[in-house]
């Protein structure tokens, strides 16, 4: 299994409307980064990946799961990029601000700290783990 974490500005797609969409999730699509787009092709069904809000909130609210491997991105009219299936999984007890994040040292090295423009990123375990563990205290 890997880990990831994926971007979302909570007013155009929010951790709640990802909640709502029930068993069946969504696709992740819209992603017109070559290295976002890159990332998506690697997951693997069953992969987790963090929800985090951007631009308002800047916070990890909760986690969704892979469900549909990468296809077709049905809104990329070039047929480029790709989408994945995503469902809700777990809500955190309590989000996890950025600016809480890029205080831990044994995680400085992440994606979302060195390249926060970046929309889809691998998180290591060890990284996984010490931000889940904040979140559910």
């Amino acid at each position: 299994m890997q880990y990831w974490l994926l971007k979302s500005e909570p007013d155009v797609w929010s951790f709640t409307l990802q909640k709502k969409a029930g068993k069946k999730g969504i696709a992740w699509d819209g992603v017109r980064n070559y290295q976002a787009a890159n990332n998506l092709k690697k997951m693997k069904k069953g992969d987790l990946c963090f929800f985090y809000h951007s631009n308002i909130g800047k916070e990890i609210v909760g986690i969704v799961e892979v469900i549909k491997t990468a296809f077709l991105d049905a809104t990329d009219k070039k047929k480029k990029f790709v989408a994945v299936q995503v469902r809700f999984k777990e809500q955190l007890k309590k989000p996890v601000k950025l600016e809480k994040i890029k205080k831990i040292n044994a995680i400085s090295h992440i994606a979302l700290i060195k390249q926060s423009r970046l929309s889809v990123m691998p998180i290591d375990y060890k990284s996984w783990k010490i931000i889940y563990k904040m979140g559910k205290i």
